[in-house]
C-alpha cells in the first residue's frame, strides 16, 4: 500500500554520507602521519638527506668550509670562535663541513645496502616458502650456516681483505657487500614465513585451482601480500647498517681520508677528548640522531601497515 504523499514529505531524510572507501596504503599513511615521532624522524631523514646532496656545493662556492683544508692557527677550536660554528678538530678542519659531508657516506651505506639485501632476501625467502621440501630444509640450512659467522668479525675480514683503491663511493663497495652478506639473512626469513602463512589462504587456492602459474601467484598474490613486514624489516636494517660502517670507520678499516665520515671523526676526537670534548660529542650525536630518526620511521611504518592497529 502506498504511503500518503504528506507522510513521505514529512518523513526525516537520512544526510548521512556513507563512509568512504580507503586504500590500504593510503589508511597506512594516514595513521604514519598521526604518528609524531614518525614524522619527526621522517622529517630528519629528510633534512639529512638535503644536507648530503648540498654539501658538496656549499664547499665549492666556499659557503661552508673546506672539510679536507688543515688551519694550524685554528687547532682545537672551541665551537663559535673564528667562524668555527662546531669548531674544530686535531688538525684544524672544520668539524660543521665534515659532518655535512660525512653525511654522505652513513646514509648511502644505509639505504645502498639494503637495495642489494632486498632481492637477495627476497629470492631465498619467496622460493624456500612456496616450493617447500627439500628444497625449503636446503635453503633455511644454508641460512642458519650463514647466520652462525660472527657479523662484525666477517665485515672486518671482508673489507680487510677486499679494500679498493679509488674516491669514497669506490671504496664503499666492498662494504655495501660484507654489511649485506651478513644481514640477509633476517629478511630470507621474514619472508618465508610470510610465504608460508599466505600460500595456505582461500584465494591462493583459488588462484591455483583457475591455472596461474607459480611465478604468477608469487608475483601477484604473495610478494603484495607481504610488503609490509618487508618494508618495515628494511627501514629498521638501515641504522644497523650505518652503525656498521660507523664502527669500520672507527677501526680505520672503513672510508680512508680525506673523505670524512662520521666514526672516523668520533677516533680521530678520542685523541684530545679531554682538550676538546666538542670533536666527539658532534660526530656522536649524529650517528645517535640518525639511528633514532630510522628507528623512528621504523616504529611508525610498522605500525601503520599492520592491520591490527587500525582504529
Amino acid at each position: 500500500m502506498a504511503l500518503p504523499v504528506a507522510a513521505v514529505e514529512g518523513a526525516p531524510i537520512d544526510w548521512e554520507v556513507p563512509e568512504q572507501q580507503v586504500g590500504l596504503w593510503s589508511d597506512a599513511w594516514q595513521r604514519f602521519r598521526r604518528n609524531r615521532l614518525a614524522v619527526l624522524g621522517l622529517g630528519i631523514v629528510i633534512f639529512l638527506v638535503g644536507v648530503a646532496l648540498i654539501s658538496p656545493l656549499l664547499v665549492h662556492f666556499g659557503i661552508i668550509h673546506d672539510p679536507i683544508k688543515q688551519q694550524v692557527e685554528s687547532i682545537e677550536t672551541p665551537p663559535g670562535v673564528n667562524g668555527h660554528l662546531f669548531g674544530t678538530d686535531i688538525l684544524g678542519r672544520d668539524t660543521l663541513s665534515r659532518l655535512m659531508l660525512g653525511s654522505q657516506v652513513s646514509l648511502t651505506v644505509g639505504l645502498l645496502v639494503q637495495g642489494i639485501i632486498f632481492p637477495i632476501g627476497l629470492a631465498i625467502g619467496l622460493t624456500a616458502g612456496y616450493f617447500g621440501g627439500r628444497i625449503d630444509n636446503l635453503l633455511m640450512r644454508f641460512t642458519d650456516i650463514w647466520y652462525a659467522f660472527p657479523d662484525l668479525l666477517f665485515v672486518l675480514v671482508v673489507v680487510s681483505v677486499w679494500s679498493v683503491n679509488g674516491p669514497w663511493f669506490v671504496q664503499l663497495i666492498p662494504i655495501f657487500g660484507a654489511i649485506a652478506l651478513v644481514n640477509w639473512v633476517g629478511l630470507a626469513r621474514l619472508v618465508r614465513g610470510q610465504v608460508l602463512s599466505i600460500k595456505e589462504k582461500e584465494y591462493i587456492e583459488a588462484a591455483r585451482a583457475s591455472g596461474s602459474s607459480p611465478l604468477k601467484l608469487i608475483l601477484k598474490h604473495m610478494l603484495p601480500n607481504s610488503l609490509g613486514p618487508i618494508i618495515v624489516t628494511l627501514t629498521f636494517g638501515i641504522p644497523n647498517a650505518i652503525f656498521l660502517e660507523a664502527v669500520l670507520s672507527f677501526l680505520g678499516v672503513g672510508i680512508r681520508p680525506p673523505q670524512p665520515t662520521w666514526g672516523q671523526m668520533v677516533a680521530d676526537g678520542t685523541e684530545a677528548i679531554y682538550a676538546n670534548p666538542t670533536s666527539v660529542v658532534f660526530p656522536a650525536f649524529a650517528i645517535g640522531f640518525t639511528l633514532l630518526a630510522f628507528s623512528f620511521i621504523g616504529d611508525g611504518l610498522r605500525d601503520a601497515l599492520d592491520p591490527r592497529m587500525r582504529r
